[in-house]
C-alpha cells in the first residue's frame, strides 16, 4: 500500500519554468517573484515553487540512489566501489553506501514503481 505522505510529496504544485539566461544573470530575478506586488499572490506562488523544488529534489535524490545502486552492482564487470561513487557524487563513503542500499530498495520496487 502506498504511503500517503510519500504520495503527497509526488505532487507537482507549480511548474518549474525555464529561466532565460538574461534572467539568471540578474541575481535579483527569481521566477519573476520580484515583480509581484500583491503579497498574497507572492506568498502563494513562492509556496508553490518551494513545494515544487522540494518534490524535484526528492525525485532527483531517488534517481541518484538508483544510479549509485546500478554502478555498484556486483554483476557489472566495471562496477564501482562505494568510495568511487562517493568521489563522483561528492559524497562521503558512508553516505554512498546508504545511497546504494536505498537505490537497491527502489530497484526492488520499494519506491520508483509508485511514480
Amino acid at each position: 500500500m502506498a504511503d500517503p505522505e510519500r504520495s503527497e510529496r509526488r505532487l507537482r504544485p507549480a511548474p518549474l519554468l525555464f529561466e532565460p539566461s538574461e534572467a539568471v544573470a540578474d541575481p535579483e530575478h527569481f521566477f519573476d517573484l520580484e515583480s509581484m506586488d500583491d503579497p498574497a499572490d507572492l506568498l502563494s506562488r513562492a509556496t508553490e515553487l518551494s513545494l515544487a523544488f522540494r518534490a524535484a529534489a526528492d525525485r532527483a535524490v531517488e534517481f541518484q540512489a538508483v544510479a549509485a545502486a546500478q554502478l555498484a552492482d556486483p554483476r557489472r564487470f566495471d562496477r564501482l566501489t562505494a568510495a568511487d561513487i562517493a568521489l563522483r557524487a561528492q559524497w562521503t563513503e558512508d553516505y554512498a553506501k546508504k545511497m546504494v542500499e536505498f537505490g537497491r530498495d527502489l530497484l526492488r520496487g520499494e519506491g520508483l514503481a509508485e511514480k
